[in-house]
């Protein structure tokens, strides 16, 4: 292929792949937010390196989207190319580091939902990720947080990813350890790798066993929707305190849950900023009753800050990502 073929096959393949100003609203789980000037779905690692390398060609900032669930987009909009990745395969690996009879390996796209993944899984009777059953969220938006339920995490079965580097476009594959994961936390946080896919290791079992984990599945998905707000909302909006922020303790362990302070409040269901309000279900949970803009999200949680520190003399801070303000809204 001559250099002229290869530009000309370049600008097609982006002209097919950038699209502007594309609303953001319907497209992250608080239904708030203004437009992305430029948005892309690529669909191959190859679609996404050209994204990237567009976005650095323009000097564009990027932003790479899943669900949606765990962000508040401002009522500006993103000036700059989101990236939502629709990477859709998933693979099984044969683990050569244990008895295949007992373990095997999935090689899952970055924009596979886990409700896909454990879906697929169980169907291949394969237990493990079926505790996080309920959680919206695709496999690249699940690694970059390392997923999290009570005591399960994702790290417990990630064993590799292939990431695309932002600057460069070159995708290639990197350890668990190389992801750093922690609570809430991981590599990803750097801004400048993303993820293509992600392999996990799962136990194999017995058709019996996955019928009883598929029924497990469901009772953990009933338990979500009576628990949390399934609906506009992105989860816990403040993340639990580190032990150093906090004094308080309770059965010889610091009291670091951030609900435990916004209860004490006793501002679910109340505490209401324009469409925004607490929810009724729980106190760390912010909730778009319909008509909200981020900006009434903002406020809200300003002064729910604000009242915590009144109380207890500790600032919450932000677990939802704050996407597109030009400065951070936020109590610090």
């Amino acid at each position: 292929m001559t250099l002229a073929h290869q530009t000309t096959t370049s600008h097609i393949l982006l002209k097919e792949l950038i699209q502007h100003n594309v609303s953001l609203r319907d497209k992250n789980w608080f239904k708030t937010g203004g437009p992305a000037r430029f948005f892309a779905e690529p669909a191959t690692a190859h679609e996404f390196k050209a994204a990237l390398l567009w976005a650095h060609t323009e000097n564009l900032p990027v932003f790479v989207l899943g669900c949606g669930a765990n962000i508040l987009i401002s009522d500006a909009g993103f000036d700059g190319l989101v990236i939502r990745p629709q990477l859709n395969a998933i693979d099984i690996l044969v683990d050569q580091t244990s008895t295949p009879e007992t373990h095997a390996l999935l090689k899952v796209g970055a924009g596979v939902t886990i409700a896909q993944l454990i879906n697929y899984s169980l169907e291949h009777n394969l237990l493990g990720l079926e505790e996080f059953s309920g959680i919206p969220a695709t496999v690249g938006g699940a690694v970059f947080i390392n997923l999290h339920y009570y005591e399960f995490a994702l790290s417990d079965f990630i064993v590799s990813a292939e990431i695309i580097e932002k600057e460069t476009g070159l995708v290639k594959t990197v350890s668990a350890d190389w992801l750093k994961l922690g609570y809430d936390q991981s590599q990803l946080f750097d801004g400048q790798h993303y993820i293509v896919s992600a392999t996990f290791k799962l136990r194999r079992c017995t058709d019996l066993e996955a019928a009883c984990a598929k029924g497990r599945r469901t009772e953990i998905v009933r338990h979500r929707v009576k628990r949390y707000p399934a609906t506009n909302t992105c989860g816990s909006f403040f993340r639990n305190f580190h032990d150093h922020e906090v004094t308080m303790m309770s059965n010889g362990k610091k009291m670091i849950h951030t609900a435990y302070y916004l209860d004490k409040l006793g501002i679910k269901g109340t505490l209401q900023v324009g469409d925004a309000i607490v929810s009724w279900q729980h106190a760390n949970m912010l909730v778009n009753k319909g008509n909200a803009t981020s900006a009434d999200i903002i406020n809200l949680a300003r002064i729910m800050q604000q009242l915590v520190y009144n109380s207890f003399g500790i600032v919450p801070q932000s677990e939802c990502q704050l996407i597109g303000f030009s400065e951070y809204p936020l109590l610090k």
